[in-house]
């Protein structure tokens, strides 16, 4: 078989720099492929305090260590786009956007998941500044202090009720009059007594202070037709999130959704094909789980991949 690569990892966040990790040190020659710096979300995460071993992290601190890791064992890194993943028996090839093809025994992807942001200049500014779209990495941080949540389907309930323990008043901004999560979220949301429902505001720009910190968020209110102001020490926009896998949409291993269907073994149903992290159907997202998934699938790898080479000696 005429490959570059036993497992190509698409993805270098925490499930894939784990995948790597496993994939290394179980003797495979890996390649991780990445548009973007390693890390994923971390990254962009000023402080990181549920990781077991790590009391508080840097996100960007996490992302390195992991990466000086995986290098350490001699994966290799490419810098790249994935535009598609071709079938030829039983290789696999990663297509980039760069025309470079990549050929592989196994391909395990770890591309995660992009929230939908406000839309507003600001989106980067003020992330770990007050703007999070993780209550529970970040819910903490605003004990006793103001919180907003904007959306109005289930996360965005889930969520409220979640900052509740933390916050000591949490506004939910929807821009409608009606909820679209479920009867029993709503009804937890409007009997708590945490929580202030704040009906057919629509965002209209964030509020700043002069040390470039959040200090809440300017809507239009639909009933008054005027700008509104609602200051709070922190916002969590929960207006949905997006799986990065664009390039797999000719494959029947999506959900409606466009996550990744895997089953336990982290499986996509297509032989050789894995996936692990947030770009898979689950129902936490955290750096913890996203880690596990890589060790499983990359473990499950190995064990495909030693299959075929037996086949052919």
């Amino acid at each position: 078989m005429d490959v570059q690569y036993d497992l190509i990892i698409v993805g270098a966040g925490p499930a894939g720099m784990t995948a790597a990790i496993y994939g290394s040190r179980a003797g495979l020659k890996v390649a991780m492929l990445e548009k973007e710096a390693p890390g994923g979300k971390m990254i962009k995460t000023d402080l990181i305090c549920n990781y077991p071993g790590d009391d508080e992290i840097n996100g960007a601190d996490l992302s390195m260590k992991m990466f000086t890791h995986t290098s350490g064992l001699g994966a290799d890194y490419l810098y790249g786009n994935i535009t598609g993943i071709e079938f030829e028996g039983d290789v696999r090839v990663v297509k980039t956007d760069d025309g470079s093809s990549y050929r592989s025994l196994a391909v395990i992807v770890a591309t995660g998941s992009v929230e939908r942001t406000l839309g507003f200049p600001e989106d980067d500014l003020l992330l770990g500044k007050g703007l999070s779209y993780c209550a529970v990495c970040d819910g903490a941080f605003f004990k006793q202090k103001e919180v907003l949540v904007i959306g109005g389907g289930n996360s965005a309930l889930e969520e409220a009720l979640y900052l509740t323990q933390f916050a000591s008043n949490v506004k939910l901004v929807i821009r409608r009059d009606v909820f679209r999560g479920d009867l029993i979220n709503q009804e937890q949301v409007l009997k708590h007594p945490k929580i202030e429902v704040i009906r057919n505001h629509v965002p209209d720009h964030y509020l700043v202070s002069d040390d470039n910190r959040l200090e809440g968020v300017a809507f239009y209110n639909k009933d008054e037709d005027k700008i509104v102001e609602i200051k709070a020490d922190g916002l969590f926009p929960y207006i949905g999130q997006d799986p990065a896998t664009e390039f797999l949409g000719g494959l029947d291993i999506l959900n409606e959704e466009k996550y990744i269907k895997v089953n336990d073994k982290m499986e996509t149903g297509i032989s050789g094909l894995y996936a692990a992290g947030d770009v898979v159907v689950k129902d936490l997202r955290q750096i913890v789980t996203a880690a596990s998934d890589g060790s499983i699938a990359a473990q499950e790898a190995f064990y495909y991949i030693q299959a075929l080479k037996s086949k052919e000696s």
